[in-house]
C-alpha cells in the first residue's frame, strides 16, 4: 500500500527567498567545477613532462564525451520528480530515484563492456603521439570503472534539484571535488603513481560521491515504492521517462553541434581569431554557469506547479525565477564592459590575441541579457517535461543558426560568427515563448 500523498504545492509559497534557496547553491557549486582541471593538469605538470599533461587532458575530453550523452538523465528526473512531488505522489518521488539508478548503472554498465573499442574510435578520430596515447588509455581504462557512479550521480542531483534540495547538491560537489584534489595530491605528489594517479583519484571520488548522493537521498529509500518492482519496471512511466529523455538528448546534441560548429568555422580564421574566440567562450561558461541556479530553480518550482496542476503558480515561478535572471544578467554584463580587458589580460600574454579578444568582447557584454530567454525557457520547459517542445524548437533554432552563419561570416568575418552564435540564442528564446502558452494550457485551467 502507498504512503499517503505528500502535501500538494504550493506551500510553502512562491517567493524570492525561496527561489534564491533554490539558485544560489547551485551557482556556488558550479564554480568548483573547474578546479578539477587545474588541479588534475598541475599536478601532473609537476612530473616534468608535457606528455602527462596531453594525456590527462585527451582521456578527461573522450570521458567527458562520452558521459554527456547521458546529461539527459539530470534534466529529466528534474522535471519527472518535480512534476510527482506536486502532485502529492511520494510513491511515484521514490520509484524515480531506482529508475535513474538503474539507467545510470546501466549505461555505465555499457561504457564498461564496450571500452576497448570505444577507445579505439575516440583515438581514430583524435589521434595522438603514441606515449600520449598510451598514458591516456591507462588514465581511461582505470577511471571507466567509475562510469556507473558518475551516471548515477547525474539521476541523484536530478532528483535532489526537484525537491529543492540544491544545498545538498553543493556539498555533494564540494565533498567529490575536495576528496579528488586531495588525492591528486596524495597519490601523484606523495606516491608519485603519475597519470594513473590521478585517474585513481577520481574514481575514488566519483564512487564515494555516489554513496554520499545515496545517503542523502535516503528518505526516498524509508518509502517501499523504491524496491516495489512494478511500479519502478511499469512499462508506461518507462515509455514515458524514456521519451522526455530522447527528446532532451536531441536537443543537448543539436546544442553541442552548434558550439562545434562554432569552433571550427573559427578555426578558419586562423590562430589569432580561433584564440581570441576561444578565450572569449570562457566568459560564456560563467554566463551558464550563473544562470544555471536560476533556470535549476524554475525547473523544480515550474514542475512542482506542473504536477500540481496550477498554472497560475506555474506562471509566478517562471516570472519570479526569470526576474531574478535578469539581475544577475545584467551584473554579468556590466561585469564584463568593465572587468572583461583585463580578464582577457590575465588568460592570455599574446598582444595579438589580447587585440583580438577585445575586438569582439562586446558580443559577451550582450551575450547575458541576448540568451537570457533561452536559458531560462529551458528550465521552465524541463520542468513541464514539455520535452518535444524544446527539441523541435531547438531543431528550427539550429537551423536558422547554421543558414544564417555562411552569409554573416561571409559579410562580417568572426563578427558575423559572433552574430549567428548570438541569433541562435534569440531564436531559441522566441520559439519556446511562442510554445508557452501552450505549456500554461497544459497545466490545467486558471
Amino acid at each position: 500500500m502507498s504512503a499517503p500523498a505528500e502535501a500538494a504545492v504550493p506551500p510553502p509559497r512562491l517567493t524570492s527567498a525561496r527561489v534564491l534557496r533554490i539558485a544560489l547553491p547551485i551557482v556556488l557549486s558550479n564554480a568548483t567545477v573547474p578546479l578539477i582541471g587545474i588541479v588534475d593538469t598541475g599536478v601532473v605538470g609537476q612530473l616534468g613532462d608535457a606528455a602527462p599533461i596531453g594525456a590527462v587532458g585527451l582521456g578527461a575530453v573522450i570521458l567527458t564525451s562520452f558521459y554527456w550523452i547521458f546529461g539527459f538523465l539530470r534534466m529529466g528526473t528534474t522535471g519527472l520528480v518535480a512534476q510527482a512531488r506536486g502532485a502529492g505522489d511520494s510513491a511515484e518521488v521514490a520509484a524515480l530515484l531506482s529508475r535513474a539508478l538503474l539507467i545510470g548503472g546501466a549505461a555505465g554498465a555499457f561504457f564498461i563492456l564496450a571500452q576497448l573499442p570505444l577507445f579505439a574510435l575516440a583515438f581514430r578520430i583524435a589521434p595522438a603521439s603514441p606515449e600520449v596515447e598510451a598514458l591516456a588509455r591507462d588514465y581511461m581504462a582505470i577511471r571507466i570503472w567509475s562510469a556507473p557512479a558518475l551516471i548515477a550521480i547525474y539521476g541523484v542531483n536530478g532528483w535532489l534539484i526537484a525537491q529543492e534540495r540544491t544545498g545538498a547538491v553543493f556539498w555533494l560537489q564540494l565533498w567529490m571535488n575536495g576528496l579528488n584534489i586531495a588525492l591528486d595530491l596524495l597519490f601523484v605528489l606523495g606516491l608519485g603513481w603519475g597519470v594513473q594517479g590521478v585517474a585513481a583519484a577520481t574514481f575514488v571520488a566519483e564512487w564515494s560521491g555516489l554513496a554520499l548522493g545515496l545517503w542523502l537521498c535516503r528518505a526516498a529509500f524509508a518509502h517501499g515504492a523504491w524496491r516495489d518492482r512494478a511500479r519502478v519496471l511499469d512499462g508506461a512511466r518507462l515509455r514515458h521517462m524514456a521519451q522526455v529523455n530522447a527528446d532532451i538528448l536531441i536537443r543537448s546534441v543539436l546544442v553541442q553541434a552548434t558550439f562545434t560548429g562554432f569552433v571550427f568555422w573559427g578555426a578558419g580564421m586562423g590562430d589569432v581569431r580561433l584564440a581570441a574566440n576561444q578565450v572569449l567562450m570562457q566568459f560564456l561558461q560563467v554566463t551558464a554557469f550563473a544562470l544555471d541556479g536560476f533556470a535549476f530553480a524554475a525547473e523544480a518550482l515550474v514542475g512542482q506547479a506542473m504536477g500540481a496542476r496550477a498554472p497560475l503558480v506555474l506562471r509566478r515561478a517562471a516570472l519570479l525565477s526569470s526576474g531574478w535572471a535578469l539581475a544577475a544578467s545584467a551584473l554579468l554584463a556590466l561585469g564584463f564592459a568593465v572587468l572583461g580587458p583585463g580578464v582577457i589580460d590575465l588568460m592570455t600574454t599574446a598582444p595579438e590575441v589580447r587585440e583580438a579578444a577585445r575586438a569582439f568582447l562586446p558580443w559577451m557584454v550582450a551575450a547575458p541579457l541576448v540568451g537570457l530567454a533561452a536559458w531560462m525557457l529551458d528550465g521552465v520547459f524541463i520542468g513541464a517535461t514539455r520535452s518535444r517542445d524544446m527539441r523541435n524548437m531547438m531543431i528550427v533554432s539550429a537551423a536558422i543558426y547554421f543558414v544564417a552563419a555562411w552569409p554573416l561570416m561571409a559579410v562580417f568575418g568572426n563578427h558575423g560568427l559572433w552574430a549567428a552564435l548570438m541569433l541562435s540564442f534569440v531564436a531559441r528564446g522566441v520559439t519556446l515563448a511562442l510554445r508557452y502558452p501552450a505549456l500554461e494550457r497544459a497545466a490545467g485551467p486558471a
